[in-house]
């Protein structure tokens, strides 16, 4: 993992603005040596190599949008010149310290702790040809070099520390910009599981889902370098123990299966090692060709709920791995279920969608169809004896045929897909009120207080979906003459009330959607659609006097 690029330029200036602390306090060390030819030398070198740290540091923040920073090499040969001139090491050994630090930042500590050694060795080297310790002190030059390179890796070490911090950080931003709602869930999960397989190396990378309302187990796959759209595979909860191991609270490592095994882990919970790990049964392993692999649970509402895999990875884990995978379910867990959320309300919405179109066919045109079978049945014995009757019969049924298909011509068009943008959300409602004026006898006043209405066009596309639902609910079940409706918007909110003057619902009071999911009341389509774009619905209802939906929607 590397840093961001904001991150990257973040560290370069720590990087040009320690430079000239250290130069600086090297020129104090070296202003407090006895005066001398050498010493005035390098007291003039560190004051022109301070000023040129100055002017870097300016530059680098000037030339920020470029990239540009003082290549690290020319700082060591900065330090190889010194330790040629400085008449002591004291001096010394605060560029060596800077030099530590910047390559624990840029390069890590797994290259610059050999540097800092070899330094090291040097430092002392020239410590003892200048005479400031003698060749027998063993135990002083051993004690100086020791010190030199602890000092030298522990500025070392805290520059790496901030450069893998910055990674991590950068990781978590990074798989949490994968799961965006708009894109749905296949989607925010096939991104997840590409990113978590080529940050490990892993060949595969699996999520397991344990839906307890459906009584299912969703498994999504991903192979590395694929990029198809995933569809999950769909396994009963009899496989909870083949597929989550028995043991949702253990973070488990395999690095091999084979006989015995080679393996480690913890119980997340506290820490603990497990003493006897679980396995993957035999069919899973040959089904998935697993031939290591590291596995942790995520969780929703605080209880574990499903696991992510990864399998084969192309060198073998270490503990570290499975530490930070976990610590990347933890960050993940939050935003996993609300894709999973979404998923649910989704779901719920389709359903019931399905529900009312097949309610509004039962009532309207499937009712109708069955009547004109009957009215034809007796026509058709009519014919012989009263043709004039028939006639006239036909002529009724004709038309009712032309309403029903008209109706049924109507249905269709509304089940097509929707694309409303703020800018048309107004121009919408005014021409479907129109037609709604036309096609029933109740009266419909649209108050909008305001053409410029400026919201995102989903919560635009879900707002008209709902008035046009609650205006059809109206007309065909509240039994109303006059109908309200009004759309408001000011700066944090867009606010839609429908108000009627018909039969009302079955329950008297004032409800939330929650209120009314409780109690298995309230329109159930329009109640997930506020959901959806993160609205509030409130029904009103009054038994023979009328109700009124209030729809509010925060624009934040």
């Amino acid at each position: 993992m590397s840093p961001h690029q904001t991150d990257r330029h973040h560290f370069d200036q720590q990087i040009a603005n320690a430079r000239p602390v250290f130069i600086l306090l090297a020129l104090l060390a070296m202003l407090e040596q006895p005066p001398s030819r050498e010493a005035h030398r390098s007291a003039s070198f560190l004051v022109a190599y301070l000023i040129v740290a100055l002017v870097v540091t300016q530059l680098e923040r000037l030339l920020r949008k470029r990239g540009w920073h003082l290549p690290l090499a020319c700082d060591i040969l900065a330090l190889g010149f010194l330790m040629y001139i400085s008449p002591s090491t004291v001096p010394v050994w605060f560029p060596y310290m800077f030099i530590c630090y910047a390559g624990g930042i840029r390069w890590g500590s797994s290259l610059t702790l050999p540097l800092a050694g070899a330094l090291s060795l040097v430092l002392v080297f020239l410590t003892a040809v200048k005479g400031e310790i003698h060749w027998m002190r063993v135990v002083s030059w051993l004690g100086i070099t020791v010190g030199t390179f602890a000092g030298g890796a522990g500025l070392a070490y805290l520059g790496d520390l901030n450069r893998r911090y910055a990674a991590q950080i950068e990781f978590f931003s990074r798989i949490s910009s994968t799961m965006q709602v708009d894109q749905g869930l296949a989607e925010s999960l096939r991104l997840f599981l590409e990113e978590l397989a080529g940050s490990f190396n892993a060949e595969e990378a699996l999520l397991l889902y344990r839906d307890t309302d459906l009584e299912r187990i969703f498994l999504w796959r991903l192979k590395s370098g694929e990029s198809e759209r995933l569809v999950p595979e769909s396994m009963p909860l009899s496989r909870t123990d083949g597929f989550l191991l028995d043991d949702l609270d253990a973070t488990i490592c395999w690095n091999s299966l084979i006989g015995q095994g080679s393996g480690f882990g913890w119980d997340r919970r506290n820490g603990r090692p497990i003493k006897t790990l679980p396995r993957l049964p035999g069919p899973a392993q040959q089904e998935f060709k697993v031939r290591s692999l590291m596995t942790v649970a995520f969780e929703q509402g605080g209880q574990a709920t499903g696991r992510l895999f990864l399998l084969n990875g192309r060198k073998p884990f270490q503990k570290e791995d499975l530490a930070w995978l976990e610590r990347i379910a933890l960050h993940i867990s939050s935003s996993l279920e609300n894709i999973f959320l979404l998923r649910h309300l989704r779901a719920r919405a389709i359903e019931a969608e399905r529900s009312r179109i097949a309610r509004d066919l039962h009532d309207g045109i499937l009712q109708t169809l069955l009547s004109i079978e009957i009215q034809l049945d007796v026509l058709r014995r009519r014919v012989p004896a009263t043709p004039d009757q028939a006639v006239a019969g036909l002529t009724t049924l004709q038309q009712t045929v032309k309403n029903e298909g008209a109706e049924l011509r109507q249905i269709v068009t509304d089940l097509r897909p929707l694309r409303v943008q703020s800018a048309d959300l107004v121009d919408l409602m005014r021409g479907f009120a129109e037609r709604y004026r036309n096609e029933s006898t109740i009266a419909l006043d649209l108050l909008i207080d305001s053409t410029q209405l400026r919201a995102p066009d989903r919560v635009c596309r879900e707002i008209f979906q709902i008035y046009r639902e609650a205006l059809n609910n109206i007309k065909k079940h509240a039994k109303a003459s006059h109908v309200v409706v009004k759309l408001s918007q000011d700066d944090s909110r867009l606010v839609l009330v429908v108000d009627d003057n018909g039969e009302g619902f079955s329950f008297a009071g004032k409800f939330t959607a929650d209120e009314l999911d409780r109690l298995r009341l309230g329109p159930i389509s329009i109640k997930e659609r506020a959901r959806t774009v993160g609205g509030v619905l409130t029904v009103e209802s009054n038994p023979g006097h009328g109700a009124r939906l209030t729809i509010e929607v925060p624009l934040g």
